[in-house]
């Protein structure tokens, strides 16, 4: 009998530490995998937060002009303008630069939604800082981001809260970054590349992967359209590379896109207030973004080329963008008037 429970404990005992094997076996991968993904974490937020915080430029403002009080990403609708420079070292027109692209973000923060608005960048509008109407991508030469600002606030009548600009280099090594884009090229084009050398770029038409100088070309081109048509397709890669960035199959590649962005951007975002938009980006699988354009048509007055806008379609897409932005009233010629509830 005593044989028998010795005998019986033996085996208690060899299968406890078979289970324990077993767990260990178990666990420690997984507590690996757990730590070096918090490593790995803790290291991008501290990449992120030295690479873009040197990004950042003072404008000297807390607000927009068109705001009563600051606002908060996590708690307020707020608006967003991206600017593309035509700029570069080789071009050597960084003071002069004109916006080769011209776009507005609008965020609602309830419902994690994106409204994106192309302005062509012949468009003829009244730039306050001159005092006359010419092309808006002239603005930032006469007066760079704040004449730029203050030109497309006048134009939609909503604050624009925050602003982004980046270079060509910026567009070529964040869609590089996350290893090229898929997008639907309309037509086969030849295009010069980002050292202007002509015709060095050439797309068949057709869905494809383009890598970052691909998909600048495409971004550029405008001889077989026009800019409203070139507007929709830097949409449709702007769209692209936030969805594909956004993707679990990016995590990996986050370094590479935080040192793209980082070293081609200037923002009056700090890094605290850039925070404030991770949840529109883990909402879903797909960030929910909504394209817009500005309506109208070409104009040749004395030869020089216009986009003169449609002023009735003008005034509906301000509507929306007010509204997404939950904005009601516009400005007047002594500021907001009496009904604008803008915070």
């Amino acid at each position: 009998m005593s044989n028998n429970k010795t005998s019986q404990t033996r085996i208690v005992k060899r299968r406890k530490r078979k289970l324990r094997k077993r767990v260990y076996y178990v666990l420690v991968p997984v507590i690996i995998l757990f730590l070096t993904v918090l490593t790995y974490g803790a290291y991008l937020y501290t990449k992120a937060d030295t690479v873009l915080s040197n990004s950042y430029e003072d404008d000297g403002k807390d607000k927009s002009e068109l705001r009563e009080e600051a606002v908060d990403p996590t708690e307020d609708n707020v608006s967003i303008l991206i600017m593309g420079v035509d700029a570069s070292d080789l071009r050597n027109n960084e003071g002069d630069s004109r916006t080769d692209t011209l776009m507005v973000a609008t965020l609602n923060v309830k419902d994690k939604s994106v409204k994106l608005l192309s302005i062509p960048r012949d468009s003829y509008v009244y730039i306050p800082e001159v005092g006359y109407e010419t092309k808006i991508n002239h603005a930032h030469a006469y007066g760079g981001t704040e004449a730029t600002v203050e030109t497309v606030e006048n134009l939609l009548d909503i604050p624009i809260d925050y602003y982004v600009k980046l270079n060509f280099e910026a567009f070529i090594d964040v869609v590089d970054a996350v290893d090229g884009i898929e997008v639907d090229v309309p037509y086969e084009l030849s295009e010069q590349n980002s050292e202007d050398v002509a015709g060095s770029i050439h797309l068949l038409p057709g869905v494809q992967e383009l890598n970052g100088e691909e998909a600048l070309a495409l971004a550029r081109t405008r001889k077989l359209d026009n800019d409203i048509e070139r507007g929709k397709r830097q949409q449709e890669i702007i769209k692209a590379v936030v969805n594909k960035a956004v993707s679990v199959g990016s995590v990996l590649k986050y370094d590479n896109i935080i040192e793209a962005v980082g070293s081609n951007m200037t923002t009056n975002m700090t890094f605290g207030e850039m925070k404030g938009f991770i949840n529109y980006g883990t909402a879903g699988t797909n960030l929910d973004i909504e394209t817009l354009t500005l309506k109208g048509y070409d104009s040749q007055p004395g030869g020089a080329y216009y986009w003169m806008l449609d002023e009735v379609a003008l005034g509906e897409t301000k509507t929306v963008l007010q509204s997404h932005l939950e904005i009601y009233g516009s400005k007047t010629a002594g500021g907001l008037n009496s009904t604008a509830t803008i915070k």
